[in-house]
């Protein structure tokens, strides 16, 4: 199958929301999770956060025939994020994170660098990463103590972010972190109209962040 072939079976599979089938192929074609990372360019948003998704569905079941296809996809989304590389994969971060959420276990020394982007990273690359960065700490929900502490303080800094994007992954992230007394306490989130994509149940909505925060704290009552 000729690549560019392969990479429209895939979007096609993603535009059907057909996940479990991108997995199929990609036990055929390792290449498959190299395709997903270019979707990732996709002018489609939902295109781009189903292949972040998929993603993990591809690497759960990869990892169980071949795990070392999805070491060597982990070092190279991690290579992406370099500055060697030019910092080229923005969306890196939830790609990483998506595969050490559902594998935490198997691929456990991954778990300390994805959720460390905040705290890693220089402070013009995170210009670019942080959105990603603080959605991979969403993904990701269970972070280890230490590192949790440390990381906080960058997380709820990025609430007054004038990237409404990254204030709006903040509040994400500190959702699913079951941090939702820190949401509820800036009343201010409840006003903001920027903008968000806000992607739940496999489907990309563009929200505000005032309604994105209602909607998270009504969920926890």
């Amino acid at each position: 199958m000729a690549r560019a072939s392969l990479k429209n079976q895939i979007r096609n599979l993603l535009e059907e929301g057909d996940l479990d089938q991108v997995a199929e192929v990609a036990t055929a074609r390792r290449r498959t999770l190299g395709q997903l990372v270019s979707l990732t360019f996709d002018s489609d948003p939902t295109i781009v956060y189903r292949a972040i998704e998929a993603t993990g569905v591809c690497a759960g079941r990869l990892a169980k025939i071949d795990p070392d296809s999805v070491w060597e996809h982990l070092r190279r989304l991690l290579w992406m994020i370099s500055e060697e590389s030019g910092g080229i994969c923005w969306h890196a971060p939830e790609l990483m994170a998506e595969i050490v959420h559902r594998l935490p276990d198997q691929f456990s020394e991954y778990l300390e660098v994805t959720a460390s982007f905040l705290l890693t990273m220089e402070e013009e690359d995170l210009e670019h990463f942080r959105p990603a960065a603080l959605r991979a700490l969403g993904l990701l929900g269970e972070i280890p103590g230490d590192l949790r502490s440390e990381l906080m303080p960058a997380v709820t800094a990025a609430l007054d972010s004038p990237d409404a994007q990254a204030r709006g992954m903040a509040v994400w992230a500190l959702s699913r972190m079951g941090e939702t007394d820190l949401i509820s306490g800036r009343k201010e989130l409840l006003s903001d109209d920027g903008e968000v994509d806000h992607y739940h149940d496999g489907r990309h909505h563009r929200t505000t962040i005032a309604d994105l925060t209602r909607s998270l704290l009504d969920a926890v009552g």
